[in-house]
């Protein structure tokens, strides 16, 4: 697994940053041997050989800086899709919640249990006893036709599923 710092992109301009440098440096460098000892003189020496490395530096910062920025986009697409997504399937829940004509307790209970919690937990975060969330947790069930959490969940991840989260491709995104 790589280090979290490598996958920034504060460390991709960076680099890209230092080798602009570079390649500066090696371009004043060339083009002060040009007019210091005359471009004739410098022709003859190994001024196609730093003139290649430094345009190939030059090549490559230009290529990371359009990977950088392709990487920006597919990440904020990303983003976007994860937001939605999220958003879709508050909706989805919603939705079942008033279906199913659940009371406001149930809703929160059923929204622990969504996001994992155990009954111990659901009654220490509502303050009642484990019965009571027991209780609502089989009403819940009932209501919404299934026999436990992993029909419930199974429930609405299938509705998340079959609702297209976006009118757009992701080719039309990019």
């Amino acid at each position: 697994m790589t280090p979290r710092i490598a996958n920034t992109p504060a460390t991709l301009i960076i680099v890209i940053a230092v080798q602009s440098l570079c390649a500066a440096f090696y371009l004043a460098d060339l083009l002060f041997d040009g007019v210091m000892e005359g471009w004739a003189q410098v022709i003859q020496g190994d001024f196609f050989f730093e003139a290649a490395a430094t345009l190939a530096l030059i090549a490559a910062v230009v290529v990371e800086t359009r990977f950088l920025m392709d990487l920006l986009r597919r990440k904020a697409y990303l983003e976007r899709q994860v937001s939605i997504a999220a958003g879709a399937f508050h909706d989805i829940i919603l939705d079942h919640f008033s279906l199913w004509g659940l009371t406001p307790a149930e809703q929160d209970v059923a929204q622990f249990t969504i996001k994992g919690m155990s009954i111990t937990e659901i009654a220490a975060l509502r303050g009642s006893a484990e019965g009571t969330v027991k209780s609502h947790l089989n009403a819940i069930y009932r209501k919404a036709d299934v026999s436990g959490r992993g029909g419930l969940l199974s429930l609405l991840i299938e509705d998340l599923m079959g609702r297209p989260l976006l009118a757009q491709a992701p080719a039309e995104q990019t």
